[in-house]
């Protein structure tokens, strides 16, 4: 019996790793392009002029960004910061996926026990608290790979349109490599961690969120396909496998939902990690910068001058990234995962 339990978490382990890396490889790579408007919609009003009471943006929305940016700077441009996502994002997925699942079947274990049997189709308050509380977990653990790997991303997506507005033909960093090691030589370890607590305060909702969602659409449809009348246990219906069309649509659905709510969290997010690489450029201009003390400052400041549509500014390009991102990520994920697990357990036969 121990040797079953041993197996089945080993599977497990491997399926939720390979699962994680090809999903958050396939999901970056069709969705970085929207990445790269939603930080230049966001950061283009960061700077502003001291003489100046109001702001032009240079950006009328997504749809422009992706105009402009690829005719002023090709396909190369839509893809800045890329590189290090692709070198530090996919251990990051794997991470975060991985702390996602061993949190989520500690809690389920604590809060239920070892014999959830008894465990009712109309008792999902814990569920709630035990996704919620999971998917915080998770984001608290990978950002210490994510942050970095954000810092950089971000100082590359949007340089370029900060140069242009200071009439600098010239770009701070060359390159993912070349950014962190400017980034580390000038400022140093808390450059390379610039913003992890406002990450943190972003992605940690988003991800508390998104899979409590993830997790109910998915109870729900569950129930919808194979159980309407809601006669069997919970614990049985859980393990039916959900066809992928209504999967896309559950991933899709809390994705969009989640990154709506914390778009005001990622801007000041994004705000806080490029204000020192703007505060470089500007230095040698006759511009100055709104200086951000913190998240609830930048929040304050944003509300001040642009009203809630300031908050939510580039809120559809956030929704237009992690809508799909989290659809194909998850879709991959649970996909994948369950084609090496039953390819583990033929093996073993």
């Amino acid at each position: 019996m121990s040797g079953s339990n041993n197996n089945d978490g080993y599977h497990g382990m491997i399926s939720n790793t390979l699962g994680s890396a090809v999903a958050g490889i396939v999901s970056r790579t069709f969705t970085h392009p929207i990445d790269t408007a939603k930080s230049r919609l966001q950061a283009q009003y960061s700077v502003t002029s001291a003489s100046s009471s109001s702001v032009t943006p240079q950006y009328r929305g997504t749809v422009d960004v992706l105009q402009k940016t690829f005719r002023t700077e090709g396909i190369r441009g839509l893809y800045r910061g890329f590189g290090a996502i692709l070198v530090g994002g996919t251990p990051g997925t794997v991470t975060y996926l991985c702390t996602y699942e061993f949190a989520k079947d500690s809690l389920s274990s604590a809060m239920k026990g070892q014999d959830d049997s008894s465990y009712n189709n109309n008792d999902q308050g814990g569920d709630f608290l035990i996704h919620f509380s999971a998917g915080m977990i998770a984001e608290t653990i990978a950002c210490i790979i994510y942050v970095p790997v954000d810092v950089i991303k971000e100082r590359l997506q949007v340089q370029h349109a900060a140069s242009s507005s200071n009439n600098s033909a010239s770009s701070n960093y060359q390159g993912s490599y070349d950014a962190l090691k400017k980034i580390a030589k000038t400022e140093g370890l808390s450059g390379i961690y610039k913003g992890y607590a406002a990450t943190l305060a972003s992605f940690g909702p988003f991800s508390a969120l998104y899979f409590m969602f993830y997790e109910r659409f998915k109870s729900e449809t569950r129930f919808y396909l194979f159980d309407p009348q809601r006669i069997q246990p919970k614990t049985t219906i859980d393990k039916k496998e959900i066809p992928f069309p209504w999967l896309v649509l559950c991933s899709s659905s809390a994705g969009g939902l989640a990154s709506w709510l914390t778009s005001p969290l990622d801007m000041a997010k994004l705000r806080l990690q490029v204000q020192r690489g703007e505060n470089a450029v500007a230095s040698s201009s006759s511009s100055s910068l709104v200086s951000y003390r913190g998240v609830v400052d930048c929040l304050q400041t944003v509300y001040r001058q642009g009203g809630m549509r300031g908050l939510f500014r580039g809120a559809g390009a956030r929704v237009c990234f992690y809508a799909p991102a989290t659809t194909i990520t998850m879709s991959c994920y649970e996909t994948c995962r369950s084609f090496v697990a039953k390819l583990l357990v033929a093996e073993d036969r």
